[in-house]
Formats: C-alpha cells, structure tokens, sequence
C-alpha cells in the first residue's frame, strides 16, 4: 500500500481585475465575465468583469479572436497573458491575451442590456429575470451596501456590549396580537411567520440586558406602494435599564453616526458609483407628536391637529422642514398616542393617553420606531384586558415579566426601507434582491 498522502492540486493562481496595476510585464490569469466586446480590424477588445471590478484586455490573431466570435456577454471566462501599463485603460493596466479558456458559454443575447449605465426596463421585468437584473453594477453595488450597513449595524452594537439574538420565525400567535400575519401549517396545527422578534428580544433583555437581532419579518399587509414590502430584513435591538425611552433615542443618534462613518471607510466605491450624499446626523431636532401636527397646519396649511397618526405627506412635509430648518436629515417625533402603539408600549405616567414612544423620520420617511415598554407583570396584563386581548398566547412572553424585568425599551428598522432612502431608489424594491410583495413569489 502506497504511504503516500492524496494531495489536492493546487489551482492556477488568479489575478483580480483591480489588481492588474500590481502586475505590469508579469503573466496573469484573470477569470470572470464577458462585459463587453469590441472588435476593431484585427484587435477585439475585452471588458472582463469580476468582483474587485473590470479590466481591459486585448485580444489579437485569428484563432484567439475566433474563440470569442459566437459568444454573447455574460460568458465566463479565463484569460491569461501578460500585463501591460496603459492610461488609457481603466486602472492604469491591461491584459494582453494569450490563452482564452470558455469555462460557462453564452450563445443568447440576456433579456436586456446590462452593460449599460443605466437599466432601461420596467422594474417588474427586471425583477422577473432577477438573476440578470443583479448582475448590473448599480443593483450589485447596492448589494455590497446592503451588506456594509449590515456589518456596520451589528458592529456599533457588539462594541456596546449588545449580544445578537435569533429568535423564532414560527410562532404559535401573532408576535403583537394583531391580525396581519402569514398562517401555515405546521405539521397538524396552525402556525404564522413572525411579525417582528419583539416579544422574544424583550424576555432575553432579562438574560442579557441588551441584545440585537437581523432577521427577516413577514407582514401579510395587501400594500402595493413603493415604500412597503411583505417580507424583509428588521435591525432590532433591545436594551435594559433605561430611564425613558429618550435614551433609546440617544442610542439611535450615535450607532446611526457609526454606521456612516464606517460605511464611508468600508462601502466608499459604492456610494461613489450610487452618487449616494451621506446624511447630515450631526443633530436631530426633536417634536413631539402634537408639536408635528401643529407644525404641519402651521407651515404648511393643513389642519392635522385631530390627527392620531402621521400620513406619509405628513412625514415628507416634516422632512422638509428639519433640512431647511435644522440642515438635519432625521427628525425624531415622539408622544404618538396609546391608541395607535402596541399593548406592550409605555404611557407617558403624566399623559396617560400619550405614549413614552418615538418615530425617527429619515428624509421625510419612517425608518424607526421604538420607545419605552412597560416592564411590570401586572400592567401588562391589565393592557392585555383593556385592549380585549386574550392573555394565554402570551403566557411565554409574559413569566418574564413575573420573574422580574428591569425598565426596558428599544426600536427597529428595515434594511431595505433605510438603503433606498440613501441611495434616492424610487422603489423598494429596486434594493431587495428578490423582493417579496403582494404579487410576487418568483424568482
């Protein structure tokens, strides 16, 4: 029997598209995706495309150039040469190709041209050929940004000792009581997609103190609007020993702060590609919610003053008014009434009627709501009651609150919600990948 060892060969090195500078008069092997191509007399000229970005490549002599004749964008390929210094290509470098390997070939031309600056067609035919539509520079640079805010979320909070949480996503009731919930089965029994992990983060503030989750949430909400989407990505936290909810309010200022900063550092080709203008959160003005309607009829003519809730004019007449007045690009309004907040929220103890909860507005749009929870077994119970709401779904979530919970509180927000407001998307989902609405289950 042979002693020797099976070994696993080595790949041909590669060589990214970006990194062709690093390479000049050295032979390269670069692999990805046929941007463009074209052929002028005797030379065709390459665009390959792979993650770090694009690279020129020159191709010369018949049998090389007769590779590539039958092949639309989108191939995949690898191409070997030697490197040499241009200004003129992009990067400073290019590739002058001696070997061409087809690994995956194209021989039909994609749905649409996604080799463009701009894509041209409607967003329901981007979205049915999704697996196209994302390849485009501005729908994968805002993947890669979707990413950095992520990263960016989850750091501000870990450096603040907040512990991240995965909480179901199938649940026995609905997660707050109400009625716009996905029913399914689950095995004999009924079982529903969670609306958001509020009640879990709140019984795990009494193990951690503060934690956050990232996870999807469902909404079984018949929108059809451009801000709104059945299924997607909710950035929560939850944090013990607060005195009111400004100080969640406090927290929100400076980890949105945090996460521009690093986004800048770690996300700046793509807020560049994106022509994205960073928001001002040096100061957020703050009104409560009886200041904003008056504000509303006051600047802007319309009497709200008897209004229980903000309608999204409402909230881009406020928006406008926090940049011209305040040169802020959110704007907290708190105090929104007992009636249109969830059972578990906080009354003001001076205002009964008033909520110790906030909104955050972002450029004229809800991004975040939080406040203030109520903490004691007893007044939840009786919140429970006065809202007709049976107790025994909630038995789980509410032993925590017997056995002890410190005054709480915390907020959430959709990843996709807040990426399309920086980026200036005119759709939500121009930012999910493969958006979920109340048409669409394919891709």
């Amino acid at each position: 029997m042979s002693s020797e060892q099976p070994h696993v060969s080595s790949p041909r090195p590669r060589t990214l598209a970006a990194e062709l500078i690093n390479h000049v008069d050295e032979q390269v092997t670069l692999r990805g995706w046929l941007h463009a191509r074209r052929d002028l007399g005797g030379v065709t000229f390459i665009v390959l495309r792979d993650r770090s970005g694009q690279a020129q490549c020159i191709v010369e002599g018949d049998a090389l150039r007769e590779a590539l004749a039958h092949l639309q964008v989108e191939s995949v390929l690898a191409l070997s040469g030697v490197v040499a210094a241009d200004a003129r290509a992009r990067g400073g470098a290019e590739l002058r190709v001696a070997q061409i390997e087809v690994l995956s070939p194209v021989l039909e031309p994609p749905p649409f041209e996604i080799n463009r600056a701009e894509l041209k067609p409607s967003i329901d035919i981007l979205l049915d050929h999704a697996a196209v539509a994302l390849r485009h520079q501005s729908r994968a640079a805002t993947g890669r940004l979707l990413s950095g805010l992520v990263a960016a979320w989850r750091e501000a909070l870990r450096s603040r000792s907040f512990v991240e949480i995965f909480t179901p996503k199938l649940v026995g009731s609905a997660t707050e009581g109400g009625a716009n919930v996905f029913e399914v089965r689950y095995f004999e029994r009924p079982a529903y997609l969670a609306q958001s992990p509020q009640l879990y983060k709140q019984m795990l503030v009494g193990v951690h103190e503060r934690v956050f989750e990232i996870g999807p949430v469902f909404r079984a909400e018949p929108h059809a609007t451009s801000r709104h989407l059945n299924e997607y990505v909710s950035l929560d936290l939850e944090m013990g020993f607060i005195d009111s909810h400004r100080d969640v309010m406090a927290l929100v200022e400076v980890v949105l702060r945090d996460v521009m900063a690093q986004l800048q550092e770690t996300n700046a080709a793509e807020l560049d590609l994106l022509n994205v203008r960073l928001p001002n959160f040096d100061t957020f003005p703050i009104l409560t919610f009886a200041e904003a309607l008056e504000l509303i009829y006051r600047e802007f003519g319309e009497d709200a003053r008897h209004e229980d809730d903000l309608s999204p004019q409402h909230e881009r007449w406020l928006g406008e008014w926090a940049l011209r007045e305040h040169n802020a690009d959110a704007i907290f309004v708190e105090g929104f009434p007992m009636s249109k907040r969830p059972f578990y929220t906080m009354p003001d103890p001076a205002q009964p009627e008033t909520s110790r909860s906030f909104d955050l507005l972002f450029r004229g749009l809800e991004l975040i709501t939080g406040g203030q929870r109520q903490h004691r077994h007893d007044d939840l119970t009786a919140e429970l009651r006065k809202r007709w709401m049976r107790p025994q779904p909630f038995e789980g979530y509410l032993e925590a609150f017997q056995f002890g919970m410190p005054p709480e509180g915390g907020c959430a927000f959709g990843l996709e919600r807040f990426v399309a407001q920086l980026i200036g998307a005119a759709n939500i989902r121009d930012v999910r990948p493969f958006p979920r609405d109340i048409n669409r289950l394919l891709p």
